[in-house]
């Protein structure tokens, strides 16, 4: 069984840079009415037992599967973990609708699974209103945000396993126009204003083309404005269709041009893309991390899913049609010209290199899962910002201009991706379509962002450079 929901939101017109912070101009995008958000996840059902083993994953769908152990080594951690930096005394904000209803047994069994200690505080709050009954027969609704949940609250923990939890449920699902989106923001302002967490991560997101206007972002933006003055670092998944993304609420049609989403385009959130790792049993890699693109990966497609046609699978990232170049790219101009590049950072996602979780939440087989995807980059991500967050002795806020700077100044912590890009073919309407993205390059490139990260060199760079 697998979902595939995810579906992103949109808006067009000009923004005015407010006070210097960001800018956003150029030509107005067309009015729409299909705006959709979700989560940007990718998972199949693999087992009812046990975790499978890496040789057990490949056996099924011809690529491999991660624990955490591994993950944890592929990004250096344990020499923080020894040192006592594992996220104490920070807490991760993930951010989904309607939750899951098992996320605590699952995560507890997550955890038993693999050695990870519980969080010292893991609490779930609803300040947008009342969770609606969990509806086990809506796959792209409550089923779908149960698995995305599981996936969020498991990885940040993976990758922060002394962090707390905070997972923030919201009552409103994506239908038409904004909604849903307006409780999501009602909610992080909540989180902010009670000081509740140091990092908001966020896996959705819809692709610009489809907000009707300006005035619709306007109202959207006031959380990452009140976590800017709050001191808040706020992540967003990128997304998982290469160069493109849905044009429809329903999310089975993809543009045909290239198109980014938000809130990853936003000036005062930092973008998260995805990278395919290729790691060996103990975690250590057998080849360089590469931009995350699984298009023309026919076995796996076939595999995974039961086509073996080309699939737009891959980490999104390109140009914001939206919000200008703000002042933290101007060092990267000859690659974003003058508009908001995205990713700003990438970290594992790719279907090529699953995550497994735990899920037992109905509507679904109970067990374990694979997954896949920038809302699993976002999560880990969140992980390592936590990390950086208790090395510094308060929370870092906007990073965006500190990554840019440590990548101008090749700080060992920052890993340059050089290879791949985010080109995807797809067929759609019984058409094959290609919408060239961007390759990776040295430096700063519209598929891999500054790169990846060591963090065991980058979580005390990041803090010396973003702690003011």
């Amino acid at each position: 069984m697998q979902h595939r929901t995810r579906r992103y939101l949109r808006t067009a017109g000009a923004l005015m840079l407010v006070s210097g912070l960001l800018c956003a101009g150029g030509a107005p995008v067309a009015a729409a009415a299909n705006i959709a958000i979700g989560p940007m996840l990718i998972t199949k059902f693999v087992s009812a037992t046990q975790p499978p083993t890496q040789a057990e994953c490949v056996a099924m769908f011809t690529e491999p599967c991660y624990q955490p152990a591994q993950l944890q080594t592929a990004y250096d951690e344990q020499p923080l973990f020894h040192r006592g930096i594992t996220g104490a005394g920070q807490t991760i904000v993930l951010v989904d609708s309607f939750g899951s209803p098992t996320i605590k047994s699952d995560l507890a069994t997550f955890d038993a699974a693999f050695g990870l200690p519980a969080p010292p505080s893991f609490r779930i709050i609803s300040p947008a209103g009342r969770i609606p009954a969990y509806d086990a027969t809506d796959a792209n609704g409550d089923v779908g945000w149960a698995g995305e949940a599981t996936l969020d609250v498991e990885w940040a923990h993976t990758m922060a396993p002394g962090a707390n939890i905070l997972l923030v449920e919201t009552p409103v699902n994506e239908t038409e126009g904004t909604a849903g989106f307006p409780q999501i923001v009602r909610a992080e302002n909540y989180v902010i204003n009670h000081h509740l967490g140091q990092v908001i991560s966020q896996s959705f997101g819809a692709t610009e083309p489809t907000f009707p206007n300006a005035a619709s972002i306007y109202a959207l933006r006031s959380a990452y404005l009140n976590a800017h003055k709050h001191g808040v670092t706020v992540l967003a998944a990128t997304g998982d269709d290469g160069a493109t993304d849905y044009s429809n609420v329903a999310g089975t049609l993809l543009y045909t041009h290239r198109a980014v989403d938000w809130p990853a385009s936003d000036p005062l959130v930092t973008a998260v893309g995805g990278t395919q790792l290729a790691l060996d049993a103990n975690g250590q890699r057998t080849q360089a991390d590469v931009v995350w693109n699984d298009t023309d990966n026919y076995a796996l497609n076939n595999a995974y899913f039961g086509t073996g046609e080309p699939v737009a699978d891959a980490g999104n990232g390109g140009k914001s049609t939206v919000f200008a170049r703000p002042w933290y790219q101007n060092g990267v101009a000859n690659v974003t010209g003058d508009h908001r590049g995205v990713p700003d950072i990438s970290m594992s996602a790719a279907c090529s290199g699953l995550v497994l979780t735990y899920d037992s939440f109905a509507g679904e087989p109970a067990g374990w899962y694979e997954n896949c995807g920038t809302s699993e980059a976002t999560p880990l991500f969140a992980g390592i910002v936590a990390l950086a967050d208790q090395a510094a002795g308060h929370s870092l806020g906007l990073i965006n201009p500190a990554l840019y700077a440590l990548s101008a100044e090749h700080a060992p912590g920052i890993v340059d991706i050089t290879q791949g890009n985010n080109t995807v073919t797809f067929i759609q309407n019984n058409i094959s379509y290609t919408v060239q993205g961007y390759s990776a390059r040295p430096g700063y490139d519209l598929a891999s962002g500054v790169g990846t990260v060591n963090a065991a060199l980058f979580v005390p760079e990041l803090a010396r450079a973003a702690g003011g």
